[in-house]
């Protein structure tokens, strides 16, 4: 599903900053892992890394069995559009825009229907427990209402990845709980998925933690409670 083989990043000319030093390991399709590092280790560059939003320095990263450092600008957006979903800590929502036009909006972008767009959206929202609050903004919605709102956008395209960058570090402990409860539901459904958090009691509930440190894999473990 995810391969990632000796990836490295550096900023700079060759003698710049190491992000990344090597990294290498492999998700394969269904699984929930969680990446914990301090700040600084080089997660944030490995996510933009496999969101697509950067490449390596060297190293290969494929998806789908897919190499996807080769592809054209245009291929690569198209991967981003139709087999990525994100989930941001900030949320990253519209504001102008209601909960139901947020989540079309990526549907869009993929060329659906208006009305497909609408039937999809009103499911997903259901599905994240937002039914009746379609039509409010997130200015009118609590944070955990907002994260629920960026989990049904980030299913609209039905991704084969997930990418959840610290999802709950905007939230209170139940919130959190909550939106945890959402990605595991959707995981027991077949979701692959990745997600950075500083949380050791949010990485436990993963299948699986790495561990990174000065731009290196220095641990893969499996949780307690996944083993």
């Amino acid at each position: 599903m995810v391969g990632v083989d000796n990836l490295v990043k550096v900023y700079g000319d060759a003698g710049g900053y190491r992000a990344l030093n090597g990294i290498s390991f492999h998700i394969p399709k269904g699984q929930f892992a969680a990446i914990m590092g301090p700040s600084g280790c080089g997660k944030s560059t490995l996510l933009n890394i496999l969101g697509l939003m950067d490449q390596p320095t060297s190293g290969t990263y494929s998806l789908d069995g897919v190499s996807v450092g080769s592809l054209s600008d245009a291929a690569r957006t198209a991967v981003r559009r139709d087999k990525l979903g994100f989930v941001f800590q900030a949320f990253n929502l519209l504001p102008r825009m209601t909960a139901l036009q947020n989540v079309c909006l990526p549907m869009g972008y993929a060329g659906l229907s208006r009305v497909a767009r609408r039937e999809r959206a009103f499911h997903l929202l259901k599905k994240v427990g937002l039914e009746g609050k379609e039509q409010r903004t997130p200015l009118e919605l609590s944070g955990g209402e907002r994260q629920r709102v960026g989990i049904a956008r980030s299913l609209a395209n039905s991704p084969s990845l997930l990418l959840a960058d610290e999802p709950t570090g905007n939230l209170d402990s139940k919130t959190a709980v909550e939106i945890m409860d959402l990605f595991k539901g959707l995981h027991a459904e077949g979701m692959t998925m990745l997600l950075v958090t500083h949380d050791p009691s949010l990485a436990a509930q993963a299948d699986r933690i790495l561990r990174i440190k000065d731009g290196n894999v220095i641990a893969d473990e499996t949780p307690r409670a996944a083993a």
